[in-house]
């Protein structure tokens, strides 16, 4: 029995009976819209790891998977409106790809019992199990970002950003605003000076914001934009002449997508990573030969190897290793979202595992506890080369500031857990 790849219109129900496979991962993906060009190929990567699973292996554990994509617009209603269509299918695990849906998602599937993982985004301080026992955001968060975003400047300033400029251009929404804080914190802690442009949806209007930037000469402009908004963004960096080396993205902000409209003029534009880049391991061999060989592609297939490919792949490796977890601790190959939420409380991911699984150095090695859902905040810095049309990573994975980090993390889960009369667990 093959994967089943069933496109939910809105509003749909799960109404013509069973799913066809014991392990039903729903996807809410967005493959119009305008953020369509980011999201096709993150959906795409998702899909076809579960595709390998099923056509190489058989599945997981022996049970075959069952994938429902759900098409959200990268809209927060109707990303919401998916969920509950869906949740009843026997969902184990949600991947919103969306801050926007996670937030609204995270009071909803706590109750209903079933684990979120908001690889990356979110609501950064879920990262602490004690309050969010259902959310999980590893390897790492937007606040671990925006710190190895500073240390890799510091790194250049020979650890001393004092009386330097930075900017922010950011996405004006949940998503957006997410490292503001931090990157407020760090200002007081290592001196320099921040100046904060938002950018209102979809990004396609930023003539504003860059003359701005042009007129006060910041040293440094981090982004936090997504869709169009990157392509314009680095567009209009390339119309001020901004120099591309000091103009640095957020992981959502560094795909081919983004820096390939600029053309030469985006060479140097750097983004931050939590995965390798690329398509030169063992994997992609097998997926040519058991997925794209055989018409089973989500998508056309040209898409291997990109950034958010990539990371879409990797969502869906977690997620697989969280369920195989969960099949080892329950003794059980047919699992439940209640197993599911165990066993990726429970996940660790060595270098040892990523190269059985033909992924050797893809991403940092990390151990996920009741206490900690998020990881230990490893990051690096990846540059775009235009020339050669390709990313490479230029840095080691840093952890960030956990000594600022971390009382961020408790006082926003704190507050969060008194807002919703929340008891702490792990005790």
């Amino acid at each position: 029995m093959k994967m089943k790849l069933a496109t939910l219109a809105l509003g749909a129900a799960l109404a013509a009976g069973p799913a066809l496979a014991e392990l039903t991962f729903p996807s809410l993906s967005y493959r119009t819209g305008p953020y369509a060009a980011n999201g096709i190929p993150f959906a795409d990567g998702y899909a076809d790891y579960f595709t390998l699973l099923n056509e190489r292996d058989g599945g997981i554990g022996g049970e075959k998977i069952n994938l429902i994509e759900c098409e959200t617009g990268y809209n927060t209603e109707k990303g919401v409106e998916c969920y509950e269509a869906t949740k009843g299918s026997g969902a184990l695990l949600y991947q919103p790809l969306s801050t926007g849906i996670t937030y609204q998602l995270i009071p909803k599937a706590t109750a209903d019992g079933i684990p979120v993982h908001s690889m990356g985004y979110g609501r950064t301080s879920a990262k602490n199990g004690k309050v969010f026992s259902h959310i999980f955001n590893y390897p790492v968060n937007y606040w671990d970002g925006a710190s190895v975003g500073i240390k890799h400047l510091l790194d250049l300033n020979d650890g001393d950003l004092s009386g330097k400029k930075v900017a922010l251009v950011y996405h004006n929404s949940a998503y957006g605003k997410e490292p503001i804080r931090t990157l407020e914190e760090l200002a007081k802690k290592h001196g320099y000076e921040l100046t904060l442009l938002a950018v209102d949806h979809p990004g396609q209007e930023q003539k504003s914001q860059w003359l701005q930037i042009r007129r006060e000469r910041p040293d440094y402009v981090l982004m936090w934009g997504w869709g169009v908004m990157n392509q314009v963004a680095i567009q209009e960096a390339v119309n001020i002449r901004f120099p591309m080396e000091n103009f640095i993205g957020i992981w959502w902000s560094g795909s081919e997508n983004d820096v390939k409209p600029a053309g030469a003029g985006a060479d140097g534009y750097k983004a931050l990573a939590f995965h390798n880049v690329g398509s030169d391991f063992p994997i992609f061999d097998d997926l040519k030969t058991h997925v794209v060989d055989k018409g089973l592609a989500a998508g056309a297939g040209d898409q291997l190897g990109t950034v958010l490919y990539n990371r879409g792949l990797y969502a869906a490796m977690l997620a697989a290793e969280a369920a195989k977890t969960a099949q080892e601790i329950h003794g059980t190959s047919n699992i439940t979202a209640a197993m599911m939420r165990d066993g990726m409380e429970a996940l660790e991911i060595t270098e040892e595992k990523m190269a059985t699984l033909g992924m050797p150095n893809f991403g940092p090695e990390f151990t996920v506890t009741c206490e900690n859902h998020g990881g230990d905040g490893l990051g690096a810095v990846t540059q775009w080369d235009a020339n050669a049309e390709k990313w490479t990573l230029i840095t080691d994975f840093v952890q960030s500031d956990q000594d600022v980090l971390q009382p961020l993390i408790e006082e926003d889960s704190a507050a969060y857990a008194a807002e919703n009369d929340i008891e702490e667990r792990c005790n």
